[in-house]
């Protein structure tokens, strides 16, 4: 007689309570955590990885370290950071490379920001949402978020098998590029008006800017996209290639490897830099990089950071939108808890704030490959202001009282204007990119 298999064990249940959920522990879930957890809200944030955990995306801009002193964390990321004065543009089309100082934007107060190990970065921030009292657990996944009239039922896994159901009153999707909440409720649109891809690794020995400059972010054009080059205070340096979706569709049996190091090749200013550097990393690839959710809220939830939208990073806008998304999602659930008959204001105003940094980006990383965009980038004038709004801009100073409005009227002004008087350069270059933009498949060949 043969013993029968012993089943396996049913996984334990457990339940708990909260204020509020957060899905996520990057920056836009970390940051709206501690915010919470301070003015004395209950709060629990689950997080599917371990900290530290790698995460590309480098780059801070200046408009971040406000955050980070609200946050009081700024001493901790100050110690991890390399020091970002600036940022550098190189284009094939140019013989000069531009150079951009933060210090020349129309607010002097915020003139740096730092590049920082996104591992270390990440973890400063959420281990900060535990000591501000938010129970931080890590290793847990959501899965189901089921909403009632009065908040949420949320069942998550535990990777030791445990499943625990949260119940609580409100949800702050913070789940970066899985969108959660987005996909369940088929939310999420690919962004029509761009599209693109991205290719990235580390490298050790790249050769590096001197002095104050040694810290920029450098951005290089070329045929497909553009190249970032992020130098970290280790001595690593990020180099990250967007292209267009049609490029990465022709590395076919290629390795990753091989293909970044034939896509740099066709770079000459960055492969000298790097013609001494080693790989210090596994390559990686993304695609479908832009899209927006058709909302940035609900009832009893709010949607923060790339789980509401993603754009292209040319201008390293990612982790100071998701912050900024974090700061004004938890004065939204703080005024909707506290007083609901305010909460429809708060969530209107939510609403503008998470919409105004897409727009603001977008504008210019939809024509950022333009040639006339890219010939103001390159010459810049400070006729009207325009160089120090277009400065604000790119130190992530759209959210302030800082005023960039008139000028930057001006400067798209000025852009329509010469693409008008090159109006055959200007179309064929709107052409070019509805091209480059289209949706391809696995061959390379079109979507419709």
């Amino acid at each position: 007689m043969t013993d029968k298999p012993t089943p396996p064990a049913a996984p334990t249940e457990e339940a708990s309570e909260c204020d509020v959920l957060v899905i996520g522990g990057g920056p836009a879930g970390s940051t709206a955590a501690a915010l919470l957890a301070e003015r004395g809200w209950r709060v629990t944030l689950l997080e599917k990885a371990h900290h530290p955990r790698f995460h590309i995306g480098e780059s801070l801009l200046p408009a971040n370290l406000p955050l980070l002193e609200k946050l009081g964390v700024a001493d901790a990321v100050r110690a991890i950071g390399m020091e970002k004065w600036g940022a550098e543009f190189v284009s094939p089309w140019h013989e000069h490379k531009q150079s951009f100082e933060f210090a020349d934007a129309m607010d002097k107060s915020m003139p740096m920001a730092y590049q920082v190990r996104r591992a270390e970065f990440d973890e400063i921030l959420i281990r900060n949402a535990a000591c501000k009292n938010a129970r931080v657990v890590e290793g847990c996944r959501v899965q189901t978020v089921n909403f009632l009239p009065d908040g949420a039922r949320v069942s998550a896994l535990h990777e030791d098998g445990r499943i625990e159901t949260v119940h609580t009153r409100f949800v702050l999707d913070a789940s970066g590029r899985d969108t959660l909440l987005g996909n369940q409720f088929q939310a999420k649109r690919r962004n029509k008006k761009h599209n693109s891809t991205a290719l990235y690794a580390h490298f050790t020995g790249a050769a590096r800017n001197t002095g104050k400059t040694a810290g920029n972010i450098t951005i290089y054009w070329f045929e497909h996209g553009w190249f970032w080059c992020i130098p970290l205070t280790d001595g690593t340096t990020s180099v990250g290639a967007v292209t267009w979706p049609y490029y990465l569709k022709t590395r076919h049996d290629k390795s990753l490897e091989q293909f970044l190091a034939e896509t740099i090749a066709l770079c000459a200013p960055l492969s000298e830099r790097l013609k001494d550097a080693q790989l210090a990393s596994p390559v990686e690839a993304t695609g479908n990089f832009s899209y927006m959710c058709d909302r940035t809220h609900g009832q009893n939830y709010l949607l923060l950071g790339d789980a509401y939208a993603f754009i292209d990073p040319v201008f390293s806008s990612g982790v100071m939108m998701a912050m900024q998304s974090a700061f004004a999602g938890a004065d939204a659930v703080d005024t909707c808890l506290s007083h609901p008959e305010r909460a429809s204001v708060a969530l209107k105003k939510f609403d503008s704030t998470m919409k105004l940094g897409p727009e603001e980006f977008s504008w210019f990383i939809y024509r950022v490959t333009n040639p006339t965009l890219r010939n103001m980038f390159m010459e810049p004038r400070n006729i009207f202001r325009v160089k120090e709004a277009l400065l604000s801009v790119l130190a992530g100073d759209i959210y302030g009282k800082t005023p960039i409005r008139r000028p930057l009227i001006i400067f798209k002004g000025i852009y329509y204007a010469a693409s008008w008087l090159n109006f055959r350069r200007t179309f064929n270059a709107w052409r070019m990119r509805k091209h480059n933009i289209r949706v391809v498949d696995e061959t390379g060949a079109a979507v419709n």
